[in-house]
């Protein structure tokens, strides 16, 4: 979808930018975002969808509604934050249904619920927090757990254990969330926790303990690190408690960054994206099973030998 500075948006309605930016702060809409350096960017369709139905009704108060019940053209991220603003439920609803109509459940999230969420900002430990952030990041956790939910029973043997240390509010939680419904949807049994700062009691990490018995509990096949919170200890805890549970066969994974990039690490990064991500988690998942078979042989071999 096309975007738009203030000067062509105003150019294209007849009306000057102060007007146009007065529709803004009056109505919610148009809806622009800002760039890294502070422009306004205006979804071209939004912008057609007004000034059709500023030329039928002559009134912008009508016009907006109009263009509003009519919709601004496909679901985009643009039309989800602009729902966003207004602290519209109902229209996000409507936005993310739109999209499921010609778009998997995956490519809802990362084309329209992500960037959505994402054009309203930073947040997390109340660090550039906006109402209308607060709000979005809310709705979305909500939407994503209840398709989580709905996703299939798992089909794999093997399990991913997703270790979150993002923080409320913070869009990687959301990017994490995203992951594990992924990987739910192609069957992969999906366990994710919550990384807290271990807080040390007479040399003890009640943290790094939780993590273990998970971890023992799960015996997964691969572990993912996502989240800027937690300190790099704690991170590297978590992944020596992987490998000592599981050995060479557990794959350590970074989504997001959750690890500086050292070059030298021999946790293997994903891509940024959820989509990205469950491709090549799923490959390994694959790549595991495959030598199961392997592994198991020499086993049986000895059993028979011993008899």
């Amino acid at each position: 979808m096309g975007v738009i500075r203030t000067n062509a948006a105003a150019a294209m309605l007849g009306v000057s930018t102060n007007t146009l930016r007065s529709w803004e702060r009056r109505f919610g809409y148009p809806a622009p975002r800002r760039t890294t350096g502070g422009h306004r960017q205006y979804d071209v369709a939004q912008i057609e969808a007004l000034r059709c139905a500023f030329a039928e009704t002559g009134n912008v108060s009508s016009a907006v509604s109009l263009a509003r019940a009519r919709g601004e053209g496909p679901a985009s991220g643009f039309r989800l934050r602009s729902a966003f603003v207004r602290f519209d439920e109902d229209q996000a609803d409507r936005v993310l249904e739109e999209s499921l109509a010609v778009r998997s459940v995956e490519r809802t999230v990362d084309e329209v619920l992500l960037p959505g969420v994402e054009a309203l900002g930073a947040g997390g430990d109340g660090a550039g927090l906006s109402a209308e952030l607060g709000f979005a990041w809310r709705w979305a956790t909500g939407w994503l757990a209840a398709q989580t939910r709905a996703a299939p029973a798992a089909m794999r043997a093997d399990a991913v254990v997703v270790f979150d240390a993002s923080a409320p509010c913070d869009v990687d939680a959301l990017h994490a969330q995203a992951l594990e419904l992924g990987l739910r949807r192609r069957g992969a049994r999906t366990l994710t926790l919550t990384v807290a700062r271990p807080a040390r009691f007479g040399g003890v990490c009640p943290e790094a303990d939780r993590m273990e018995r998970a971890l023992r509990a799960v015996a997964p096949a691969a572990v993912v690190l996502t989240g800027r919170r937690a300190s790099l200890d704690a991170l590297g805890r978590l992944v020596f408690a992987a490998r000592r549970q599981g050995g060479d066969r557990v794959g350590v994974f970074d989504f997001r960054g959750a690890l500086p990039d050292t070059g030298a690490s021999t946790v293997r990064r994903l891509g940024p994206r959820a989509i990205a991500a469950c491709d090549a988690l799923v490959e390994h998942l694959d790549g595991h099973e495959a030598e199961r078979p392997l592994r198991a042989a020499p086993a049986a071999l000895r059993a028979v030998g011993g008899a």
